[in-house]
């Protein structure tokens, strides 16, 4: 369970640094560039993913290019969500977008839903509903009154960010850590594409600072993956313990950090909506039994 702690604490670990990035006056756009490549060294070093021109030829880049795409995107997202909604909604919102990816599954995959399944889809959309900051004047005034549309961003684009690795890991022609390190590669050509474009229209001035807040950003983004990894290889006879491990840790701490770091004030319903999620998360790994 080392594993899935410390991949818990990463996790929450960038959650903490998007909040701080406001507070320093840290371009997010240029720190989420800089992290991906920090994450592309970090996984030929750790993964040594092999590529070779007959091997790319064979690379579902049909999968690959919208993941690379939506990666940078939706992160921009999550950053602002943090800013917006703060870290216990964010962390709700990331944590339950697996419910996108299991709906998607047997609308799309045929896969089967079972009476669990359902209860637990039902619960979880209840739980975001709950999260949602739905009055200006809740017990927290820093929410902005367009957070809702953070939440929903976050919930949705994990979600089929979450469809796409599936995809990912389903093509067994290549190792899903060369997919992966294909993928940070679009990523960073498109966040970097469109840094040099706003440098050129001088809405971002490229700094050692950000590059280097980046590359603390990417390798706590990194670790997140690899720990989670790990714990999956550590515990191979136990997946759901991992699955279920890092999604209620990831709400539990994220909470604390939330309340006692940064203040965040929850209203009532949001404090339910919490519940609901572990709740949520519990039932749908009993239903994968």
């Amino acid at each position: 369970m080392l594993y899935v702690f410390l991949s818990i604490c990463c996790s929450v670990i960038v959650s903490i640094l998007l909040k701080l990035a406001k507070r320093y006056q840290i371009d997010v756009f240029q720190a989420i560039t800089w992290n991906y490549s920090i994450a592309i060294l970090l996984t030929w070093f750790f993964f040594k993913p092999v590529l070779q021109f007959e091997t790319l030829k064979q690379a579902p880049f049909g999968i690959l290019l919208p993941l690379g795409v939506l990666l940078p995107v939706i992160f921009f997202a999550l950053a602002a969500s943090v800013r917006a909604a703060g870290i216990v909604r964010t962390d709700v919102a990331q944590r339950l977008s697996l419910f996108v990816s299991l709906t998607a599954a047997f609308l799309l995959f045929n896969d089967h839903l079972n009476t669990l399944k359902f209860i637990g889809i039902a619960v979880g959309i209840a739980a975001i509903l709950c999260s949602i900051p739905w009055q200006k004047k809740t017990a927290n005034r820093k929410v902005l009154s367009n957070a809702w549309i953070y939440l929903v961003l976050v919930f949705l684009g994990f979600g089929v960010i979450d469809i796409l690795f599936k995809q990912v890991a389903a093509f067994k022609q290549m190792p899903f850590t060369t997919l992966q390190f294909i993928a940070f590669i679009i990523a960073f050509a498109v966040s970097l594409m469109i840094l040099i474009i706003r440098k050129i229209n001088k809405l971002s001035k490229i700094t050692f600072t950000h590059v280097v807040f980046g590359w603390i950003l990417g390798i706590a983004n990194f670790g997140n993956i690899f720990f989670y990894l790990k714990a999956h290889t550590a515990l191979s006879n136990s997946p759901s313990t991992v699955f279920t491990g890092m999604n209620i840790g990831v709400i539990a701490l994220g909470t604390m950090v939330g309340l006692l770091l940064f203040n965040e004030r929850l209203s009532v319903l949001n404090k339910i909506g919490v519940a609901l999620a572990v709740v949520a998360i519990v039932i749908i790994t009993i239903s994968n039994h």
